[in-house]
């Protein structure tokens, strides 16, 4: 195991090493990246790696004893005018500072990133051959190195649509929506998308590629049934944190590799879909 010079690393010390794997350059304009409180210089010897920083994470970092708390999804995505104690984002913020845990966060910088989410994701379900779905463009910063949204791959072994089903909800972590296909369900599955988080802006993509079927988080009615009807792939509809849960795993070992520190995963699950029962049992 190879460590960097820093005998005991700083808040600073791993954000620049963050910063270098996913730069900031490559986040999609609207996104909000990279650190967001804690005190630069501060030792980190306890990381806690979260899709969300929210409350029950948040707290799960200070029984942990973390430094610093990686997420996934932003903790400030949306302007605030005000981080009074009495909201629910100005609570986090406090009890963070208060606690002395720093937040840093790689969000669509680290979905185009190669490995990223969406390779965890395919290492998860066992694709080989991947590519990007949406390859990122010539001229954007995170141009080139196998970059870019999604990826597309084989399947080890070829099975009909309501066995990927099954295969995926054993493969993926559990949550309480499960996993949902769209499509006829002996349809025969060779090749596979996929995509962390949401993915109803990448339906087009897929379709042009030509696979047999593509899995996201978060698809809605009327795009699936437009899909479908066009001739589309297959449609697999997983929850959002289930498909970005994987990458914290290959990033934690990273991070253990980079500096002498203990790099925990939350299995919190932090889908907000708590209650699941079928329509007329």
């Amino acid at each position: 195991m190879t460590h960097t010079a820093v005998a005991q690393p700083t808040v600073r010390d791993v954000v620049g090493a963050l910063d270098a794997r996913f730069p900031r350059a490559w986040a999609e304009q609207w996104d909000r990246v990279g650190p967001v409180l804690g005190d630069p210089d501060a030792p980190v010897r306890t990381i806690l790696l979260v899709v969300d920083c929210v409350a029950a994470t948040v707290e799960e970092a200070v029984a942990a004893g973390a430094d610093l708390i990686v997420a996934n999804h932003p903790l400030l995505l949306r302007g605030v005018s005000s981080l009074w104690p009495e909201t629910s984002k100005g609570r986090l913020v406090h009890r963070l500072i208060n606690a002395g845990v720093a937040v840093y966060t790689a969000h669509t910088n680290a979905d185009v990133a190669s490995p990223g989410v969406a390779d965890a994701l395919a290492a998860r379900l066992d694709l080989v051959g991947l590519r990007p779905l949406v390859p990122a463009a010539p001229d954007s910063p995170a141009a080139g190195g196998g970059r870019g949204a999604g990826r597309i791959g084989e399947l080890a072994t070829p099975m009909s649509l309501a066995e990927l089903t099954t295969f995926v909800a054993r493969r993926l972590p559990a949550t309480t929506g499960g996993v949902r296909a769209a499509g006829d369900p002996g349809r025969v599955i060779r090749t596979l998308a996929v995509q962390g988080g949401a993915g109803d802006s990448f339906l087009g993509a897929a379709a042009a590629a030509g696979v047999d079927a593509y899995l996201c988080a978060d698809l809605r009615h009327h795009p699936v049934s437009e899909n479908l009807a066009g001739g589309g792939p297959a449609l697999l509809d997983v929850a959002h944190w289930a498909t970005e849960r994987p990458w914290l795993d290959e990033l934690a070992g990273w991070l253990r590799a980079q500096f002498p520190v203990t790099a925990l995963v939350s299995d919190l699950d932090t889908d907000p879909w708590t209650v699941h029962a079928v329509s007329g049992k």
